[in-house]
């Protein structure tokens, strides 16, 4: 297997999850109300599964890779608009989470906010994994032997393999600044 593979495999749930948050976006926007819950649940996905595990094994392994390679101009073109657009999606999960505050708040213009960014990341995801699938992986995997292939393979199963407790060590150091 190569590389790309569980890259991949991670966009088409990423893709299912995002339609899934646009569903429940669409039927806030129509009752006029949104459960907070489903934009949590939304936010954790991108920010743990999307984010951190996905685009850290291509920001951390992939890319730190390919850019000890001799690339063409128009790849590393693409792969810097792809860590741009890493950066992008980070600023807007967050003004997301803030916008989702003021809404708990009782500041009720927040709710169009909460559409706008949600339907933004929308509409941003099948694009950026379209950028990677279709433009990115394939001719980038050509700059990597199959012995670099494989090791690099070996370090994304290591990545996966700690992002769980990466994710609660984070939830038990938040936690525990809590007031009882």
């Amino acid at each position: 297997m190569k590389p790309i593979g569980p890259l991949m495999w991670e966009h088409r749930l990423i893709e299912k999850m995002l339609a899934s948050f646009m569903r429940h976006i669409d039927k806030a926007e129509k009752k006029k109300k949104i459960n907070p819950v489903t934009v949590d649940v939304a936010v954790d996905f991108v920010r743990v599964y999307a984010d951190r595990t996905h685009h850290g094994k291509e920001e951390e392994i992939l890319f730190r890779d390919l850019a000890k390679k001799d690339m063409s101009p128009e790849l590393k073109k693409i792969m810097q608009e792809l860590l741009d657009e890493h950066v992008w999606g980070r600023k807007t999960v967050a003004a997301l989470v803030a916008a989702k505050y003021k809404y708990l708040a009782g500041e009720e213009k927040s709710l169009a906010v909460i559409v706008d960014l949600a339907r933004q990341l929308g509409d941003f995801y099948p694009r950026h994994i379209e950028k990677e699938d279709k433009r990115f992986f394939y001719p980038a995997q050509e700059y990597l032997s199959r012995d670099e292939q494989e090791k690099m393979l070996t370090e994304f199963w290591e990545f996966d393999r700690k992002m769980i407790h990466e994710k609660y060590n984070k939830v038990y150091e938040e936690y525990s600044l809590l007031t009882p």
